[in-house]
């Protein structure tokens, strides 16, 4: 078939739905599909649409139903939608979800975040991530955790290095945080921090090379966000045995599922220092959040991934 994937991320954005389209383009070529990745649709002829972002796809969305009402249109919830633009753009995102054959959420509680008359058409289809590439060896004098995440809002950026800030002083903790910032006002606050905080250490954007190698070497990771869709770097972090700590929202429990040992309240600091606590001096804690995140593992092997999509596309013939 041909499929229009479209993104609202430019061909060189590193942000979360240019890599995610990316993969997706990808799983769908190896189905044997012609796939074209465009930043909005301008009126291409396409067997299937695919559109990343209810809200910000919105005229594509709008137009492709419009003019081909009977092909199918599949829409990817974004965690802006589902936790953002669904109740601040309500009229805009509902037109959307209802202009959709397919609802396609990345994590196993999106159903629960659309209205109920959609949540029939909702699909979950887990992006994936691949384990070969990563030997853990983390750090044997320090404890290290790693954040993997742009500096925006929506991230919480720096709650981790303020749990660190506060730590004992015969803590061994450090923090590494990759991303880019959002505005030259986040890369000033990190690098502020920095100054003020020896724990912390802001590494900006970075290759995949130096993620990965973080994956290795650090002994946890800690997502803090206080929205997400379904973040593809718990993926990876469960695919490379990394344990994780994370805020309770649904975008992480939908993910590492109810049970996860590691999670603490959105914007807690002291709840997060204690678990960083915890996970430094208490080996059987870091071991079973391991063991956590293995037995999630199988949901984002890649050949999960694109069954997924195998039969989501099959559904629609």
């Amino acid at each position: 078939m041909r499929i229009i994937l479209v993104t609202p991320a430019g061909a060189r954005s590193r942000f979360g739905n240019r890599i995610t389209a990316r993969r997706w383009a990808a799983v769908l070529r190896s189905l044997g599909h012609r796939v074209a990745i465009r930043t909005a649709w301008e009126g291409a002829s396409a067997d299937v649409l695919i559109a990343l972002h209810a809200w910000r796809s919105a005229a594509s969305i709008h137009g492709f139903r419009a003019r081909f009402p009977t092909r199918p249109l599949i829409v990817a919830l974004t965690g802006t939608d589902i936790y953002g633009f669904l109740h601040r753009d309500s009229e805009t995102t509902r037109r959307s979800l209802e202009c959709a054959d397919v609802l396609v959420g990345l994590h196993d509680l999106v159903g629960e975040a659309v209205p109920p008359e959609f949540r029939a058409r909702v699909r979950v289809v887990h992006q994936s991530a691949a384990a070969g590439s990563v030997t853990r060896r983390p750090a044997k004098r320090t404890f290290d955790v790693c954040v993997v995440g742009h500096l925006r809002r929506e991230k919480d950026p720096l709650r981790a290095a303020a749990a660190a800030r506060e730590m004992p002083a015969d803590s061994r903790l450090r923090v590494f945080h990759a991303g880019g910032a959002r505005d030259p006002d986040w890369a000033e606050a990190a690098r502020r921090e920095m100054a003020l905080n020896p724990r912390y250490r802001w590494l900006g954007e970075v290759p995949p090379w130096r993620v990965r190698r973080l994956y290795e070497r650090t002994h946890a990771m800690v997502i803090s966000s206080l929205a997400e869709g379904g973040a593809n770097v718990v993926s990876e972090a469960v695919a490379a045995g990394l344990p994780v700590i994370a805020s309770r929202i649904a975008g992480n429990v939908g993910l590492l599922g109810p049970d996860h040992p590691g999670y603490f309240p959105p914007e807690d600091t002291g709840a997060l220092r204690s678990l960083l606590r915890r996970a430094e001096s208490d080996p059987g804690f870091l071991a079973e959040l391991t063991r956590c995140g293995a037995r999630r593992a199988p949901l984002f092997a890649p050949e999960r991934e694109r069954e997924g999509w195998r039969r989501l596309l099959e559904e629609l013939r």
